[in-house]
């Protein structure tokens, strides 16, 4: 296209990056060190005609650069980057391509596939090395030029203290899809995710935070689409700055802010799932639609010697490549850009490894964790890492920085090992539930920053894991060969035989009753707890363990199971133990526990006992036929308070006193209550969860009798010596204000 003289544009600013409206004009900024010259095109309000195309008229270091006077918001862009392509020494400029602007705040749709989005000429004997000459634009998105204002009032982060977090890890899509109280056109979006309704029910259960799967702006897989698939997960990110349209219902960024406020409002957290360690754009094989055409080596690790092709410590095609400052930058003004526009409380970093490895491997201390730590405004938001990836030495569980909260995967298999009556699993499930101090008791860290999970979006649901031996992905189209084969569940049928839904009551009886030790154990565990959405009232994918691709009814929640029987008694439960572990302080440590204090004497802030009411001897711990554990922990009230304030506490005040009997075995045990004896009242029992703590019977000083496959909970108050007993009486165990 012949550019005329009214199309030139001024010097303007490299600094924003990205497309900044003024009032007056739009400044254009973006980064590629490699490019000869970058062109600005501009589109028609449908995207659809390229109208204008100007190069930036100015480079500053390595920021191109350009200021449309009289530019309206709404404006629809791209770029073209010219330059070698040159796969063998990492550049593969081709100004054929349209390319996304990595800043750009909006995007006027999806991609629309063809073989033009690939740089290189598809199906040549020479691979990707010949480069491809048709035009990308017509199947491309273009950014948007967007008015970023709202009017937030009064809005105020809930700032939970982490001690306090409860995590509801959820998909924005798939909890309202199937909401029958939802108006068909806001399901799937922001706008649903705020309905008071879903409000209601979390704030009901006691969750404190959404952690929300992807909702960056999602390239969807062509070999997914050609299936009749999607990629319901959103792990293959097309813009860091972009929300995924599909999840506007207005097509308004306000919708977000809205869902934020009243979320906020609601006293909810919002946690983003995000994806910072690979791109959509895949190995050298995979399409050119930003960072690779923009500056491929720059914004990608690639082999040294072979800089054809990328470093894949991910296992999707590519890593992007932080150390880089100007990469590094992008990915820090994304996190700001989420906390600072939209309000978000923190991140949970998908691949958390990769983005600790500079040149060397994997660093705790890598310019990544440094960077986000000392910075102003990510630092006070809460940070949780996925702490391993498939490169080499990339299990880091318990190496991330301190700052960083760390998804527990040991927790996981430790559970699920324990309750399906697996040989020699109590010295594991026993650190697991004291906060995991095996892993995290280092540099000043506390049992918060074990995020303890059964499962997660990645593998079954609850209600899966205790009704299929084996995983059931013949939906994905893949012959069931993906998904991982090492889930640690059961389906508790006699001879193993009945996979899946059953009309037997029995078997139905026995799967529920594991699956509620299992969601106690998790409640009631030292560490950050975090429910899978729809396990609260049984959601079931089929026993399918990778549901990454299935974006319909067997990855959305079916509301409808919660308000069946066994689903309201499932919720209930979750309800009560929630409540309960916000009553019972001495359930969330804020420091580690190791038995070596006694908030009173003759009992110690944590203690193991096994069946007679003694400390397991070595050889007992050993003993791989041992299904039964007893967790005793103890805490002064005044000391909890105090320590929360960063004081110390005091010697004086009544120890309140838990103690959690688990029993996996197929037959009931009886367990001998340690010394010294107290006033014990049972709060909870997982064989019976329908009924309220005035409905159990009270234990009795010497024994309490714990049924097969259940956990109980007792609850006492220990007073100190008559010497050390404060002015003021102690108090019971503290009840719920409308208990």
């Amino acid at each position: 296209m012949a550019l005329q003289a009214a199309d030139r544009l001024l010097a303007g600013k490299p600094y924003p990056l990205g497309a900044q409206w003024d009032g007056l004009g739009v400044n254009f900024a973006v980064f590629s060190a490699n490019a000869a010259r970058i062109d600005l095109c501009l589109f028609s309000g449908n995207g659809r005609k390229e109208l204008s195309r100007m190069p930036l008229p100015e480079c500053t270091d390595e920021i191109w650069h350009g200021y449309l006077p009289n530019a309206a918001l709404g404006t629809l862009y791209g770029y073209r980057a010219f330059g070698p392509y040159d796969p063998a020494r990492g550049h593969r400029f081709n100004s054929h391509k349209l390319l996304l602007d990595p800043y750009a705040r909006q995007l006027s749709g999806p991609v629309r596939w063809s073989d033009a989005l690939f740089g290189y000429r598809l199906h040549s004997a020479r691979g990707d090395l010949t480069p491809d000459r048709r035009d990308s634009a017509p199947t491309m998105p273009k950014g948007v030029v967007v008015d970023e204002s709202f009017h937030w009032g009064n809005d105020r982060p809930p700032d939970v203290p982490w001690q306090d977090t409860v995590l509801y890890e959820a998909h924005l899509r798939g909890v309202s899809m199937l909401r029958e109280d939802v108006l068909p056109h806001l399901r799937g979006t922001f706008a649903a995710l705020c309905d008071q309704r879903f409000l209601d029910h979390l704030l009901d259960l006691g969750v404190t935070a959404v952690e929300l799967l992807p909702v960056h702006a999602i390239l969807q897989d062509r070999f997914l689409l050609e299936r009749g698939l999607r990629n319901y997960w959103g792990y293959n990110t097309l813009s860091y700055f972009a929300p995924e349209p599909s999840y506007l219902a207005t097509s308004q960024l306000h919708e977000l802010k809205v869902a934020v406020r009243r979320l906020h409002a609601a006293g909810i957290e919002v946690i983003l799932d995000v994806v910072y360690n690979h791109t959509c754009e895949g190995n050298e094989f995979g399409p050119t639609v930003s960072w690779r055409g923009l500056d491929n080596a720059s914004y990608y690790h690639l082999v040294p010697g072979d800089e054809r092709r990328y470093l894949n410590d991910t296992g999707c095609g590519n890593m992007l490549n932080l150390p880089h400052p100007r990469v590094l930058q992008m990915v820090l003004d994304s996190l700001r850009y989420w906390v600072e526009c939209y309000h978000v409380d923190g991140f949970r970093f998908d691949l958390g490894s990769t983005l600790g490895r500079d040149h060397n491997g994997f660093d705790p201390d890598a310019t990544f964790f440094g960077a986000v730590l000392q910075d102003p405004v990510l630092s006070r938001v809460k940070l949780i890492s996925e702490p391993w990836d498939l490169g080499p030495g990339g299990y880091q569980l318990g190496n991330q920085p301190p700052g960083f909260a760390e998804w527990n995967d040991k927790f996981r298999d430790s559970v699920r090992r324990y309750w399906r009556g697996d040989a020699g699993q109590r010295g594991e499930l026993a650190a697991r539930l004291a906060g995991s101090a095996d892993l995290f008791d280092r540099r000043h860290r506390r049992p918060w920053s074990s995020v303890n999970f059964i499962t997660a979006h990645d593998g079954f649901t609850l209600a899966d894991l205790v009704s299929y031996s084996g995983k059931h992905n013949e939906a994905n189209g893949e012959d069931n060969r993906d998904g991982t084969d090492n889930n640690h569940s059961a389906n508790w049928s006699p001879d193993g035989s009945v996979e899946g839904p059953t009309d037997d009551p029995a078997i139905l009886e026995l799967r529920a009753r594991v699956a509620r030790a299992m969601m106690a154990t998790l409640l009631l565990a030292e560490g950050t707890p975090m429910l899978t959405a729809g396990d609260e009232f049984g959601r079931s994918q089929a026993g399918n363990n990778n549901a990454y691709c299935q974006d319909n009814a067997l990855s959305w929640l079916d509301w409808k199971q919660s308000q069946t029987p066994q689903g309201q008694t499932l919720q209930e439960m979750v309800r009560r133990l929630l409540s309960l572990r916000r009553r019972l302080y001495a359930l969330g440590a804020h420091r580690f526990a190791h038995g070596n204090h006694e908030p009173v004497p003759g009992i110690g802030d944590i203690a193991w006992f096994d069946t007679a009411g003694q400390p397991p001897s070595p050889e007992a711990w050993a003993d791989p036929d041992i299904r039964t554990l007893a967790l005793r922990r103890a805490e002064r009230a005044e000391l909890a308070r105090r320590s929360l304030r960063g004081g110390q506490g005091g010697q004086g005040g009544p120890a309140q006193v838990t103690l959690v009997l688990l029993n996996a075995g197929d037959t009931d045990a009886v367990f001998h209550l340690p010394e010294p004896a107290l006033d014990w009242q049972r709060l909870f029992d997982s064989s019976q969860p329908e009924l309220p703590e005035a409905g159990l019977p009270v234990a009795g000083a010497t024994l309490q009798a714990v049924p097969a496959h259940a956990l109980v909970l007792l609850a006492a108050q220990a007073e100190p010596p008559p010497h050390a007993r404060p002015a003021t009486p102690p108090h019971s165990i503290p009840q719920e204000p409308d208990a």
